[in-house]
């Protein structure tokens, strides 16, 4: 069964759109929007990874956190604005086993989480597979038959997004939100610039293309057709 994540986060938004991409990703998802809330959803049905806002109304993240890690061991990844290192050692020491910065990209967290969750309990990367083409999320490498194919980060995380939904659609709304996060402004091409790559590097010489477009709402991975 898939795991199933506490999201403790008063904004609506952030929260929404946590719940949002958690959700697509085929976890379960609680939702707390207050301190003694998150609390009392972990306390009755212990989750196996809470995502921890630090300001939170009626007791912040950093007591949040050590109530929990006081009774149990479920990894706690705090989300927060404040970005200097004393606040990061500050949240690290009230027991958060991560410290993720708003804004942050969706595909950066959810490395996060499926890297705690990793810790907390067995597994073993994931080897992904759509025809001749392979990529191994442990070395984040992809191949194509026998060759070798070299990624940046974010081509990486394209390619993660598009293996993990073959032949779905996604639509820019959805790949702007898993891989360049929440905050990403929509007006860029950045979206149709690394799918150019993406294509030139996974579908070199004669190789049939994979990644196709759906004029007017996005792309999909799937095979060529006849």
């Amino acid at each position: 069964m898939s795991a199933r994540i506490l999201v403790i986060e008063d904004e609506d938004r952030i929260a929404s759109f946590l719940e949002r991409g958690l959700t697509y990703e085929g976890y379960r998802v609680d939702i707390a929007h207050d301190g003694p809330a998150g609390l009392g959803v972990a306390r009755e049905n212990p989750p196996d990874l809470v995502v921890l806002d630090w300001m939170l109304p009626g007791m912040d993240g950093l007591e949040v956190c050590r109530r929990l890690r006081a009774g149990s061991q479920v990894p706690v990844l705090i989300l927060t604005a404040k970005d200097a290192v004393a606040d990061r050692v500050e949240g690290l020491d009230a027991g958060a086993d991560d410290y993720v910065v708003k804004p942050f990209a969706f595909a950066e967290l959810l490395a996060r989480i499926r890297a705690l969750l990793r810790r907390s309990g067995p597994g073993e990367p994931e080897i992904l597979r759509f025809g001749d083409l392979v990529l191994d999320t442990g070395t984040h490498r992809a191949r194509r038959g026998n060759r070798v194919i070299d990624l940046t980060a974010k081509e990486y995380d394209l390619l993660e997004l598009f293996m993990r939904h073959p032949r779905q659609v996604l639509t820019r709304e959805v790949i702007y939100d898993r891989v360049w996060g929440y905050d990403f402004g929509g007006e860029s091409n950045i979206i149709e610039v690394y799918v150019r790559y993406l294509r030139q590097k996974i579908s070199a010489d004669a190789e049939p293309r994979l990644i196709h477009t759906v004029r007017g709402v996005g792309y999909v991975l799937r095979e060529e057709e006849e």
